[in-house]
């Protein structure tokens, strides 16, 4: 795949054929390209990844939609593979912002991308509904403008605030697959019941499920049976590298040990991985 176009078709029937598909989660262009490396179609940004990558905390608005698009851009380029981002609430509280964030997201070269009703804000952590509603539109009439398929996702984030209402969260899956939306996306659910319901709620709709939790109760093949199209991973990957990588440092740090480095990938192997 070399066009945009092309990857955009390829994104858009994984959603369309039998069966569930992972979409690992890369925070920069190394992983990407060990990602591809391993047989995975298609790729999607993480929005923690790269704020941890850059030092700085996620969901705080401390990692720019300029920055975003940068790291999206350099995952784009590192493989053939279709590449979705993590746009988050589309980098501002209007339905024009997440029209304009959709649009850039574009240019930039990415074939999907999220966009979800958190704000931001503690004191008020979710959009009202008929906003969130209103933005979600907007950004699926930016997607429909655009000459190729673009994948476009919508997140309630309820179980992610604290506010775990499983009702709340489904009316706002279905108003924003009404609206548009190709994927629904709740991030947070953990349980059987939770996914086979929101499954149920928005079908034929495809549904991501977000893995890598030790809350989830279900595998692969549960999700699979249970009709989930797709499973992501979040930040998951990033903290497995951060967390080897700091195991080993405080070690190193503490006692002088320096057998976690051991564990290391020897150099050989993963300089191939990287070679053209």
């Amino acid at each position: 795949m070399t066009t945009q176009q092309q990857r955009g078709e390829a994104f858009r029937d994984l959603h369309r054929r039998d069966g569930l598909f992972v979409l690992p989660n890369p925070w920069d262009a190394g992983s990407a390209r060990m990602l591809a490396h391993l047989g995975f179609e298609a790729l999607a940004s993480t929005s923690a990844g790269l704020a941890f990558s850059l030092g700085r905390r996620d969901a705080e608005g401390a990692v720019s939609r300029e920055e975003t698009l940068a790291n999206a851009q350099a995952i784009i380029e590192a493989t053939p593979l279709p590449v979705a981002a993590d746009l988050e609430n589309g980098y501002g509280d209007t339905p024009e912002d997440c029209a304009e964030t959709i649009r850039r997201a574009a240019a930039c070269g990415l074939v999907g991308g999220s966009i979800e009703d958190a704000t931001g804000r503690v004191d008020a952590p979710i959009y009202p509904l008929e906003l969130a509603v209103e933005r979600i539109s907007a950004a699926v009439e930016a997607a429909r403008q655009l000459p190729f398929p673009f994948t476009l996702a919508a997140r309630a984030e309820n179980f992610l605030h604290g506010r775990v209402d499983l009702d709340d969260t489904i009316r706002r899956l279905v108003a924003f697959a009404e609206a548009g939306a190709d994927v629904l996306y709740a991030p947070g659910l953990k349980t059987r019941a939770e996914i086979a319901a929101v499954v149920a709620a928005v079908a034929p709709r495809p549904v991501n499920v977000l893995v890598g939790s030790p809350a989830l109760e279900l595998d692969l093949v549960q999700l699979a049976e249970l009709g989930v199209k797709r499973v992501s991973v979040g930040s998951a990957l990033a903290r497995v590298a951060y967390g080897a990588f700091f195991h080993a440092a405080q070690a190193l740090a503490g006692s002088g040990d320096l057998r976690p480095m051991g564990e290391a990938i020897p150099f050989d192997r993963i300089n191939q991985l990287f070679r053209r």
